[in-house]
C-alpha cells in the first residue's frame, strides 16, 4: 500500500484518522481491528490509529475494507474515487 497508493493511505488518515492537516503518511501494521500509519503533521511523524468497521477473520477482508475506507475518505472529502483497474 505504501509503495501504490500512499495518496489513498493519506486520505484515509486525512478523514478517518483525524488528521486533516497531514502532509504524509504510511501504513506501519495493521491487526485484526485496523491499521496503523505514521502520519507526518508540521514535519514530524505521528502515529495514528484507525479501526476497521469490524472485525476481520479473513486476510481476503483486508483489501475489502481498505477499499471501504478509502470509499468513504473520498466522500467526506466531496471527491470521486477513482475507478478500480
Amino acid at each position: 500500500m505504501n509503495d501504490d497508493h500512499a495518496g489513498d493511505a493519506l486520505l484515509i488518515c486525512r478523514t478517518l484518522g483525524g488528521c486533516p492537516d497531514a502532509s504524509r503518511a504510511r501504513v506501519t501494521g495493521l491487526d485484526a481491528d485496523g491499521m496503523d500509519f505514521a502520519v507526518t503533521l508540521d514535519d514530524i511523524e505521528v502515529p495514528v490509529r484507525v479501526p476497521f468497521a469490524h472485525r476481520l477473520t479473513e486476510r481476503a477482508e483486508i483489501r475489502r475494507e481498505v477499499v471501504r475506507m478509502y470509499e468513504q475518505a473520498c466522500a467526506a472529502l466531496g471527491v470521486p474515487p477513482r475507478r478500480a483497474g
